[in-house]
Order: C-alpha cells, then structure tokens, then sequence
C-alpha cells in the first residue's frame, strides 16, 4: 500500500514535469529506429550529461579478459591518491610474475627481467600503455603481497564503486574461471578512472613506452581509428569473443562506450567506429532545467507547510537525437513521507528522465529552502492522514 500512495503521491509531479518539461517532444513523428550492432553487450553514455545513448545487455556478465586491468589500474591509482605508495615506491620482480605475465609467458609484457627492481610510475605504464601481464602482477604483489589477495582487493573496491556485477580473480584478466564483469560496470569504472584521476588518465593516450631496451607502442587498438579515442583499451576471451572499452572526446562532447562478444578484432574496430561516430554526429545537448529551476514538489508531514519544492544542484541537461528527438517522460521519486524538520539542499530522491521505456537520465534532487516543524495541531493532522492513507 505505501509503494501505491507513492505512486499516487507522483501522479500531479509527473503531470507537472510533462506539461513543463516535455511539451517539446515532438509527436507527429515516429521515433527513430533503434541503432543495430553487432555486439552482444553494449552500453554508451555521454559523459557530461551521463545521458545513456544505447543499452543493450548491458548487465550481462562475460570475461573481462585484458579489460580486467581497468580495475587494476583504478586500485593502484586509488593507493597513489592516498599515499599508500608513491610514483617513486620500487617492487621487485618476481619468478612468479616474470613467468606468468613476462617474456617466457607468450602473452602482452612490459619484458621486466627477473629480480629486477622496478618504480611504480614505469610499472603504471607498462599496464597502461603496453598492456603488460608481468606488469600487473608485480604491482599487485607489492601492494597486497599475492595476486590473490590483490584479486579480492579488486572485488571489494568494485563494489564500493557501485559495481556490484563485477568480480575478478586475477590482476591481468587471463583466463579464470572467477572473474566477470559488464558493459555498464565497464562504462561506470572509465567514467570514475577519467573524473577522480585527471593527472593519471593522459597515460592511456600515450603513444608508446620503452622497458628493457624494448620498444612498443600503445596496445590499444581503437587508436587507429583516428576518431579522437584517448582510451581505455580492448579485450578477448575464449568463448566470449572481442570487447573493448573507449573514451572519444570531439568539439566538446565526451563518449564513454564498452561492448562485448564481437566476432573478430576488424569486427570490434568496425564496430566501435560506427558506434561513437553516430553517438557523436547525431545528438545535441538540451537544457531541461536551469541551475536552481523549480522541478517539482515533495510531500512534507509534521511541517510548517505541507510541500517543499525540488531543484537540482546543476542545470538538467540530457543529450538528445538531433532528428526526430525520443519522446521523453520524468518523474520525481522520494521516499515518503518527508518528514519536518527539513534543511535547505537537503537530498531527497531522484528526477528519473526517460526516452520510451529506458531511463536515459538520474539527477539527484535536493529541497529549495528549509521547512520548520509545525504546531502540536499540524503534526497530529498530519500523522492521522498517514495512518488513514496507510491501511487503505
């Protein structure tokens, strides 16, 4: 009964937000088909916005495999943040490392010779820039002591992330049986990895890396697409097939794309092409709201007054087709009742923007002014009409 009184609590807000917000939608025309790919999973986003341009299997778990070291590479920069270890902090190279992940193991390495004592900056970069196995292992013993435990790290960080879909067994993503992850765990970790380490983000675009008189140049195989990629990097497992992860920035406009079970790597470079050139060539930004516009009402009990008006920290803005805009429906979600007293910014729920049946954008919600606590009358006026509406 109480989700029902929500919902009926909801009703005029919706109606307020479609009257206000969503006259423009255009109704003479059909929506545009939906964008067909090839890829099993995907998921893409524009950043400043956080506007989902295309979703499909997006929570579908598949390997990882090399895009495991995103992960890795969020721990690490996370323990650099905090001062757990420094750019100048030296890890030793050990048999382990050197035969799983280095020259003898056939796989992608940064070629670190055995015993040799490597500093953290150059160990980032062969993870990043090389896609070096050896690499990761080295900074995962030196931070957690075993790849295992270092493994168990990254789960827990990924959860505290919001990434509850992912689990990794391993810092590298070769083979095993444990780890999993998704289109959108992918997105939301490159998204977190750009916003919280701008000093550490530019290495994913460098070009190339010299270790051990060896040169090699960036792994990354959506540079040569030449379509303004400056990240993250790509993928393949056994069975699952060719992913990849890419941030493109063009004219001020920020893509964040993540797509699984591709057929072959000219398939997956094909692909990704096609994908971020339409997610870039044919959406606009639109403001909805205002920084500070009035969006809709809350229900407050026990109050001076019996509502709060809702606003948004930052203006609403959503990333919308150039052609034959989707038609968009909101509606404001709060956990009710509201109960006075009530701060001024204080967080209440939600605006849930949505194109058809897909929320395409949240923006947090926070109230407009304080509202104080009402008389001993107000307050038992209020409480009989939520125990009366309760036990409808």
């Amino acid at each position: 009964m109480r989700r029902l009184l929500i919902l009926l609590c909801l009703v005029s807000l919706q109606v307020f937000l479609q009257a206000g917000l969503l006259s423009e939608a255009v109704d003479a025309q059909e929506p545009p088909p939906a964008f067909v790919t090839k890829a099993k999973q995907i998921y893409m986003v524009e950043a400043k916005t956080g506007t989902v341009l295309l979703a499909s299997n997006e929570n579908q778990g598949f390997p990882p495999a090399s895009l495991a070291k995103l992960m890795t590479m969020e721990v690490v920069f996370s323990a650099l943040k905090r001062g757990e270890i420094s750019r100048d902090t030296i890890f030793p190279v050990s048999e382990f490392a050197w035969r799983t992940g280095g020259a003898p193991s056939g796989t992608t390495t940064m070629f670190a010779a055995l015993k040799s004592q490597i500093r953290v900056e150059d160990l980032v970069k062969g993870v990043v820039v090389q896609n070096g196995n050896d690499a990761c292992i080295v900074l995962a013993e030196g931070i957690s002591h075993s790849e295992r435990e270092f493994a168990a790290r990254m789960t827990a960080r990924a959860k505290d992330l919001g990434l509850g879909r992912s689990v990794f067994g391993n810092s590298t993503g070769l083979p095993d049986t444990e780890s999993r992850t998704t289109a959108r765990d992918l997105v939301e970790l490159s998204r977190h990895i750009f916003r919280e380490y701008p000093e550490f983000y530019p290495i994913y675009a460098q070009p190339d890396f010299t270790w051990n008189k060896i040169f090699q140049r960036n792994k990354n195989p959506l540079f040569s697409l030449n379509i303004g990629v400056d990240g993250l990097g790509a993928g393949f497992a056994e069975g699952s097939g060719y992913a990849l992860v890419a941030s493109v920035a063009r004219n001020g406009t920020r893509l964040f794309l993540a797509m699984g079970g591709l057929a072959s790597d000219k398939e997956r470079l094909e692909e990704a092409k096609r994908v971020l050139e339409w997610g870039l060539s044919s959406f606009e930004t639109k403001v909805l709201f205002k920084q500070g516009e009035v969006i809709g009402q809350a229900s407050v009990y026990g109050g001076t007054t019996g509502h709060v008006d809702l606003v948004a920290k930052e203006p609403v803005d959503i990333y919308l087709p150039a052609n034959n805009p989707d038609r968009l429906s909101g509606r404001i979600v709060y956990r009710w009742p509201l109960r006075a007293p009530v701060t001024e910014g204080q967080d209440v729920g939600v605006l849930r923007i949505s194109a058809g049946d897909r929320v395409v954008r949240e923006v947090p919600l926070v109230t407009a002014k304080p509202v104080g606590t009402g008389s001993l009358v107000s307050q038992a006026t209020d409480a009989l009409l939520e125990l009366m509406f309760f036990w409808l």
